[in-house]
């Protein structure tokens, strides 16, 4: 079965630079990222479930997994399919009141968090900082061994999936026919409810789907 644009698919995979010294920077392997120096104990190792073309990867991979069967493929990658071309825009300058007041002495090299924006402090230079926003790899051309494991068909699974990459979890799932009831442990806000139930019934082919909230056992005396 080949692969198609809105298949929900569960990948293992390594990232690395298309550089004679293809340095690994990602990987969902724990030996692999141990083996590379690049491990660490906040990440979780294992395969990942995404939807094919809805941005879960980068645009090159999402593009290559598309005809492809279960199996395993070296995409090669260039930068502007991967993480983008480097932009002087995201180069900005940053008053040194903004680091004094979170008590952050900026040094070339350091990484920020700025706004939820990841940056590195690139020249420190009197009471102006020059921070680069760029990705770390933007501009840079990569190579990513893709091992695609299957092919996720089962409705319930596939809503599970879904919640878990929009970072809602479903306590419950009833599916009967073409109709699923979805019980939470709080009512969803009434403008997230229709985008949810559109994008559900385009990748599942469901007919209805209907939200509850889970009811609470009554404690026994």
């Amino acid at each position: 079965m080949s692969i198609k644009k809105g298949d929900f698919i569960e990948i293992n995979y390594t990232g690395r630079l298309a550089d004679g010294e293809k340095e690994c920077f990602d990987t969902t392997y724990e030996d692999v990222a141990k083996k590379e120096g690049i491990f660490s104990q906040k990440t979780k190792y294992g395969p990942v479930k995404i939807i094919v073309g809805e941005h879960h990867v980068i645009p090159g991979i999402d593009r290559n997994l598309e005809g492809k069967e279960i199996g395993k493929y070296t995409f090669k990658i260039a930068d502007v399919e991967a993480f983008g071309k480097k932009s002087a825009q995201l180069l900005k300058l940053v008053p040194s009141r903004v680091f004094a007041k979170e008590q952050i002495k900026p040094y070339p090299g350091l990484q920020i968090n700025m706004d939820n924006e990841m940056g590195v402090v690139k020249n420190v230079s009197g009471g102006r900082i020059i921070v680069d926003f760029n990705h770390p790899l933007a501009s840079k051309d990569v190579e990513y061994d893709v091992e695609i494991k299957r092919i996720i068909t089962d409705n319930s699974e596939k809503i599970n999936v879904f919640f878990s990459l929009v970072g809602l979890k479903a306590e419950n799932i009833s599916i009967d026919g073409d109709k699923a009831v979805i019980s939470f442990k709080v009512e969803l806000p009434d403008e997230l409810k229709k985008p949810l139930v559109d994008d559900l019934k385009r990748f599942t082919g469901l007919k209805t789907i209907d939200f509850e909230v889970l009811k609470k056992e009554s404690k026994k005396d």
